[in-house]
């Protein structure tokens, strides 16, 4: 039976993440033998939840390091707002992942779309798992996205990146009435050696540079519209930071405020963040910025926000 002993840097992590990421499995899988009191910690079962201490003896079967069986969906068709014979500019639907985040669990992804759209893709870019691709957008977030089709464009659009001269731009719904009608985040990101999910930190700290500028588009009576500018492209970073200035988005669970006064949260199966605009160069280099509204689902939220 497999032993895990809990290092200082992964104590206060739940059981159930930290076994998870140790044996590469779901945690829904983990989860169950937990569950089903096949996992202990110190010789006694405990609760999926529960947090675990430095020291603490991690007992677990090998049935969890048995393969799970994978049967792969097919992807969806891909929205195309412009294409030539070196990349593609698409608009990404919420609910889709752009590529595997850990091992293959069959659900379909951006990454299989491309490829089916245009099987030379699979051989473009860095890695084998992300064919095409020179960003992201979270699986909940919706969009406009670019995606190399040759080297040459992979190449090009990942030092453009780079350079940040690419811009993009968000529309995200935020709880509570923010302040200023403009400004500009500043502050790093780094992620959590014990809740595995980013946080921003302070200049004086360890973490990567991350900018985001913003602006009010519109106030209701809890809840603020912004448009939304990132300067970096940090993981998380517009989740991050909203949340580190008191405005987590909407329908954001894993950076949800834990109390917020006066305001029940609105419930969402997604969040309310889209990728608006992205402004680039094509490789003739001309410059063309592409634009999608907001979903229809977004949309009618708004419809039902009591305004101030």
């Amino acid at each position: 039976m497999p032993e895990l002993i809990v290092s200082q840097a992964q104590a206060g992590t739940r059981l159930d993440l930290i076994l998870s990421q140790a044996a590469d499995v779901s945690r829904a899988r983990i989860q169950k033998f937990i569950k089903d009191q096949k996992v202990t910690v110190n010789g006694q079962t405990a609760k999926p939840h529960a947090p675990v201490k430095t020291g603490d003896v991690l007992f677990y079967p090998d049935a969890v390091l048995q393969s799970e069986p994978i049967i792969k969906q097919a992807p969806p068709a891909l929205d195309i707002l412009y294409e030539d014979r070196d990349l593609l500019v698409l608009n990404k639907p919420a609910g889709l992942i752009v590529h595997p985040a850990g091992p293959d669990r069959g659900e379909p992804t951006l990454a299989d779309a491309l490829v089916k759209h245009d099987p030379a893709i699979a051989s473009v870019g860095d890695d084998p798992t992300r064919p095409g691709l020179v960003h992201r957008l979270d699986k909940d977030v919706s969009g406009v996205m670019v995606a190399a089709k040759t080297p040459a464009a992979f190449a090009n659009l990942k030092q453009q990146f780079q350079n940040r001269t690419i811009q993009k731009e968000y529309l995200a719904l935020l709880y509570g009435a923010v302040a200023a009608d403009q400004g500009q985040i500043d502050l790093k990101i780094a992620r959590s050696k014990t809740k595995g999910k980013m946080v921003a930190r302070t200049q004086d700290q360890a973490g990567k540079e991350a900018l985001t500028d913003f602006e009010v588009i519109e106030r209701f009576k809890i809840m603020t519209l912004v448009k939304a500018s990132p300067k970096t492209g940090r993981t998380h970073q517009l989740r991050v930071h909203f949340k580190a200035i008191d405005h987590p988005i909407v329908g954001d669970k894993l950076y949800a405020k834990r109390n917020m006064k006066n305001i029940k949260p609105l419930e969402m199966n997604r969040l309310f963040l889209h990728a608006a605009k992205l402004s680039l160069n094509l490789m003739d280099g001309s410059r063309q910025t592409f634009e999608v509204p907001l979903p229809a689902e977004l949309k009618s939220i708004l419809t039902t926000l009591p305004k101030l």
